[in-house]
């Protein structure tokens, strides 16, 4: 098993090994935190092309020395093209799920990378971004050896992306998925790795590059053109937070599902759970989740469209309403719809206290599917969320430039006795109830990190690959304790040790002392690294 890592100069995750190298790289070389995430994201992209791409949206929160954090919201808009009139005229009733139809939305990610990069400069970074595409390009050029996750997902998923634009021939083998352990190049995603590295994060949206990618959308008749990439710009946002005994928790607002995040872990500190593992405390995580979804699912979604402040969910006054909601000893009747996702988490504090917590998304395993013939990007399918019709919830439904809900939230808390952590995980709706998970054990009842981590876990509703609404359970939990949840009225299903239905998890903390300890998910390919 996993032990938690532990170093003096700085520390970096991410779900697969190669990443983690790139991350911890750039650190020894002086780069800060949010340079050594840059590398990692971009190194994912390629190693771990069926959870992320450069094809996707990003969240950013990063901290300097315990102040407030700054969030980056690198979330594109729908095209100008993609509207209701659009779809009903294509003889569809709704966004579909894969192909170019799908890919409907601008890929935020990279204007992510760029506006980070920014900052890092602005804090005291010094690295150029084709430094940090460097791991990742050469990945690409001279071979990966593929995942066991890489294959079993995407032989899962074939029937779904085999007819895909450009899928076949680039992530597929005679036809079938790739074998694990075999090498896997992509000479023509390694060349736009090396074009962001010289253009720049703007040269994927203005530019030559630009000019490339949109005629490659064009060719495969998504709707996203050369205007709506040149529109997009990534922002600088406020982070939502709320305090808990001990530390003061952020995440990132609408439209990612932060707001339930937080929500969950401010519900359960008001139960006053003692005992870790316990019937009260995953029974009160379950229940402060579906309290949480509640409001999720009824107000959040696209920024403009919303008519609520998502901050008021977070007053003391309200959360102490929903939290006297929750029955100690009963379920509530589950399940409400549930939502989809496909991610990956990463993160890296460095030794003068720059913490960034990223996530990094193209939604379903490979997104729409669709991969660009000329530039080898993945583009995601994040706007297949958006509902279409009158009577669609109006912070859901498709319109142009609106922002698709996202479930991805990156996380990061401060704690009172010095420490700051940054923490997060792949994995749909279970997202926010992983870091439910890993922050209770590790912060509310001192668990070790890895340990935290590494625990078995539990899922209401479903995650990326799942349908089934039920609330899944690993097996590694005493049978005591699921015989009695499944008597409180949970809907118990039973999963494999080790489940990558649970997500991809990790962390990293920063002491008042400056040490810092990592951990990594085993269910995942990853490694926590530092120096």
């Amino acid at each position: 098993m996993l032990s938690t890592a532990k170093s003096t100069q700085g520390m970096a995750t991410a779900p697969h090994y190669l990443a983690s190298e790139a991350g911890l790289r750039v650190l020894r070389e002086g780069g800060t935190a949010i340079e050594a995430t840059i590398a990692m994201g971009a190194c994912l992209a390629v190693v771990y092309p069926h959870m992320t791409a450069i094809g996707g949206d990003g969240f950013w929160l990063v901290s300097k020395d315990r102040d407030a954090p700054v969030a980056i919201d690198a979330c594109g808009g729908a095209a100008e093209a993609a509207t209701e009139d659009f779809y009903r005229s294509k003889g569809l009733s709704a966004v579909p799920w894969r192909g170019p139809l799908a890919a409907n939305t601008v890929a935020g990610a990279v204007s992510g990378w760029g506006e980070a990069l920014r900052l890092s400069h602005e804090l005291g970074g010094r690295l150029p971004m084709a430094r940090l595409v460097e791991d990742a390009a050469f990945h690409a050029e001279n071979g990966f050896m593929v995942t066991v996750s890489q294959q079993v997902t995407t032989a899962e998923k074939l029937s779904g992306l085999a007819d895909a634009p450009g899928f076949a021939p680039v992530y597929l083998v005679a036809g079938a998925a790739p074998a694990a352990g075999s090498r896997m190049r992509l000479p023509a995603l390694a060349r736009t790795l090396r074009r962001i590295g010289e253009e720049g994060a703007q040269g994927f949206y203005r530019g030559a590059l630009a000019r490339d990618i949109s005629a490659d959308l064009a060719r495969i008749g998504a709707p996203v053109s050369a205007d709506d990439l040149a529109a997009h710009r990534a922002q600088r946002r406020t982070p939502l937070s709320v305090g808990v005994r001990g530390a003061k928790l952020y995440n990132f607002p609408p439209p990612t599902q932060g707001l339930s995040s937080l929500m969950i872990l401010a519900l359960f500190d008001r139960l006053g759970v003692a005992r870790p593992e316990s019937f009260a405390h995953v029974h009160g995580l379950v229940e402060a989740t579906k309290q949480a979804f509640l409001v999720r699912d009824a107000h959040v979604g696209d920024p403009g469209a919303m008519t609520r402040d998502p901050a008021e969910f977070l007053e003391a006054s309200l959360l102490d309403t929903l939290a006297a909601r929750i029955d100690r000893a009963r379920a509530l009747p589950w399940p409400q719809p549930a939502s989809a996702g496909d991610t990956v988490w990463l993160g890296a504090i460095d030794r003068n206290g720059i913490a960034a917590s990223y996530i990094q998304s193209i939604y379903f395993e490979y997104g729409s599917g669709c991969v660009l013939e000329d530039t080898g990007i993945v583009w995601q399918n994040r706007g297949a969320s958006f509902a279409i019709g009158a009577d669609a919830n109006p912070v859901r439904r498709l319109a142009p430039g609106a922002k698709p809900f996202h479930t991805l939230n990156p996380a990061l808390a401060q704690f009172e006795d010095g420490r700051t952590m940054v923490y997060g995980t792949m994995g749909g709706e279970g997202q926010p109830q992983t870091q439910a998970a890993v922050f209770s054990r590790y912060a509310m009842f001192g668990q070790d990190l890895q340990e935290a981590i590494a625990a078995p876990r539990w899922l209401l509703g479903k995650t990326w690959g799942e349908d089934s609404v039920s609330l899944k359970v690993e097996s590694r939990f005493e049978p005591a304790l699921i015989d009695a949840l499944e008597a409180a009225g949970h809907h118990v299903e039973v999963m494999e040790a080790y489940s990558s239905v649970m997500g991809h998890a990790g962390a990293v903390v920063r002491d008042r002392q400056g040490l810092f300890q990592g951990a990594t998910d085993p269910r995942s390919d990853g490694a926590a690294l530092g120096f």
